[in-house]
């Protein structure tokens, strides 16, 4: 993503001459397919977890530490969570804030994203929306039946699915949290009029796919990209009982005006208001807000608050109002 400017405007000429075209293609819209015809319950949805966790077990391809988690208290919960993880990362990402939800009675489902967590390190250079999206939506399904309430959390990428699964019809999710939300790049690393010419060229595979030196394909990064192309405008009324965002000012990958901006459009439309958490420079933290060293545990507790609704500390400063 840091590099993602230099891919567009050294080739600007190359663009220009292929926007007429370009802007007359519809973004690619992901599926919506979101559940089974019969919701599962309770046993269905833990058996369904358990038997993807073995077969990641048995699969050669996926590192052990990466394998999908199902934190389970035994019995249907009160409230439940689905946690998203990031591109080029895997669910030990989420492994101390999966267990302060826990620790909190959550039942907790932390699926793996295809193409994610394998011994090839570059297998998620080939992941495509549609994976995504049917990725999100089966670990919905599991997730809507472990728990009376259930929301999810998303983290860069896995925001953009979480912010989408909380718009989609048909889902029925009633808490979000993004972290550091990816719904476009920072706009010193790729201005907003190159986005678009980079879903269509880089996202549809038209251009060749360029690698950054953090390791994050153009290819897939347009994939998440076109996800959140896909956001109602204006946002749906779903049922949301709270929407919050963290955000770091140190983050030079994620646009932080849309970070907050598209969330805040979202607990509009559901008259409930956004909770915005931005985490002070002195941590040092950068994309990665799960990312908290020694301060973490701190931290993981504020997120579950945010998540819960609680108001965000006085010290927070909201961005792109």
């Amino acid at each position: 993503m840091p590099e993602i400017i230099a891919f567009v405007v050294g080739g600007l000429a190359l663009v220009v001459a292929a926007v007429a075209g370009l802007w007359l293609w519809p973004v690619r819209r992901p599926g919506r397919r979101l559940a089974p015809a019969q919701p599962l319950d309770f046993d269905a949805a833990v058996r369904a977890a358990e038997a993807q966790v073995a077969a990641e077990a048995t699969d050669p391809e996926v590192r052990p530490e990466s394998r999908s988690r199902l934190l389970s208290h035994g019995s249907r919960t009160d409230r439940a969570v689905l946690l998203l993880h990031g591109y080029t990362l895997a669910p030990e990402q989420y492994d101390e804030l999966a267990q302060e939800f826990f620790d909190s009675g959550y039942n907790v489902w932390v699926p793996r994203a295809p193409q994610h967590g394998t011994v090839d390190r570059q297998a998620h250079h080939r992941v495509e929306a549609e994976e995504l999206t049917t990725y999100a939506a089966q670990g919905w399904a599991i997730a809507a039946a472990l728990g009376g309430e259930v929301g999810v959390v998303g983290i860069s990428g896995g925001a953009v699915l979480a912010t989408w699964l909380a718009q989609v019809p048909g889902a029925a999710v009633r808490r979000l949290l993004v972290l550091s939300p990816f719904y476009g790049p920072n706009p010193r690393q790729a201005p907003a009029y190159a986005v678009r010419p980079l879903i269509l060229l880089y996202g549809r595979r038209v251009l060749r796919d360029r690698v950054t030196s953090r390791g994050y394909s153009v290819a897939a990064v347009t994939q998440y990209l076109s996800i959140a192309r896909t956001l109602p405008r204006p946002p749906r009324r779903t049922g949301l009982r709270s929407v919050a965002v963290a955000i770091s000012p140190l983050d030079h990958v994620v646009d932080l005006k849309a970070a907050v901006d598209v969330p805040r459009r979202i607990a509009r439309a559901n008259a409930v208001p956004l909770q915005v958490c931005t985490l002070p420079e002195t941590l040092g933290v950068e994309h990665n807000t799960l990312s908290l060293g020694a301060d973490g545990y701190e931290w993981w507790r504020r997120y579950v608050a945010l998540y819960e609704g609680a108001t965000a500390p006085a010290t927070d400063v909201p961005l792109g109002r």
